[in-house]
């Protein structure tokens, strides 16, 4: 294969990836039918990195995937250097792909003198000289805005949604959002599933305290349902552990949760193998490492929908008509990561 798509006249597609995740460039370039250009890519001791392309990038489209996965600042970083790269070797277009996005979750300011850390974040990747930013199920879809360009805004549910609805009975599910912040998501989803029940976890956050939330009760009917809980990322879990307890005792039948980003810090691992759900249902938009993976998680690939999203795009086509249609697409049932 050659690690350029030709498209219309004098337009190529041209894919490169850092360090981060290499897998998921590596399954998006099989979907895409083209090779991965070569890039080389280290550290110096003091820890600055280095980025050269090894072919011309000349009046090429080019996507620059790269998920923010820890180390986070690196992940950004280098994404970063290859985009400045890229502008200065005269690429004709540059799309920063970032399935998971870094600091989405600082998309505002709950106290005085905070940052708007996401916000920096889309300032860095238009300085460095990206034209156009992809990324999966943002924390806020308004940080959109935070861009002064195309922001594709891909959604990941479709994949896990007709994921589980092979896996349960319809007549008998009820889905539930961890907070009130994404009763909307939980809405979709109930719509994808056929107009079922919806219920939310009633949630207290200290913000002087990351990643610490009480979940205090459940409003709506789950008792005796096949509750399906969905987030957008799960950290530390103990949101989703919290959730599942509340949901529990209030009679829940069984609980599967769904999310798209499984970044699994510290604690999640064992929180989330001792939380009761029947299955715990991911995409890949994070690298998870064997160790970190177990019998009751199901690992969904994201690449076919990168694949066909970056397509669309080289194309001019619509990114929008890709979740009408999702999985039928791309012409291919689930990959498992």
């Amino acid at each position: 294969m050659s690690a350029i798509l030709e498209g219309k006249p004098d337009k190529n597609l041209i894919l490169v990836t850092g360090r981060a995740h290499p897998r998921l460039a590596t399954d998006v370039a099989d979907q895409l039918g083209i090779d991965i250009l070569e890039t080389t890519s280290y550290d110096f001791a003091n820890g600055e990195m280095y980025v050269r392309y090894t072919e011309s990038v000349r009046g090429a489209d080019v996507f620059v995937l790269q998920s923010h996965t820890t180390p986070v600042n690196k992940s950004i970083m280098e994404q970063l250097i290859m985009i400045d790269a890229l502008k200065r070797a005269s690429a004709r277009s540059i799309t920063a792909v970032c399935p998971m996005l870094g600091y989405s979750r600082q998309d505002k300011k709950h106290l005085g003198r905070e940052p708007i850390s996401c916000r920096l974040v889309f300032d860095l990747l238009a300085t460095a000289g990206a034209d156009r930013i992809m990324s999966v199920d943002l924390h806020a879809a308004q940080s959109q805005g935070f861009f002064d360009g195309p922001v594709d805004h891909l959604i990941a549910m479709p994949v896990l949604v007709d994921y589980v609805r092979d896996r349960l009975d319809l007549s008998n599910i009820a889905v539930v959002s961890p907070d009130a912040g994404r009763i909307k998501v939980a809405e979709q989803w109930a719509q994808r599933l056929g107009g079922c029940p919806l219920a939310f976890v009633h949630k207290t956050r200290d913000i002087t305290r990351p990643n610490h939330t009480v979940a205090n009760r459940v409003v709506g009917d789950v008792k005796g349902k096949d509750c399906v809980l969905v987030d957008d990322l799960i950290d530390t879990a103990g949101t989703i552990a919290s959730a599942c307890q509340v949901l529990k005792d209030a009679g829940a039948k069984s609980i599967t949760v769904a999310a798209t980003h499984g970044v699994l810090s510290g604690p999640a691992v064992e929180r989330l193998k001792n939380c009761g759900a029947r299955e715990i249902v991911l995409t890949d938009t994070v690298p998870i490492p064997v160790e970190k993976r177990w019998e009751g998680l199901t690992v969904l690939s994201i690449a076919p929908l990168l694949a066909s999203a970056i397509k669309a795009v080289f194309n001019d086509g619509s990114v929008a008509e890709l979740f009408d249609t999702y999985p039928t697409h791309h012409g291919q049932g689930f990959l498992f990561a």
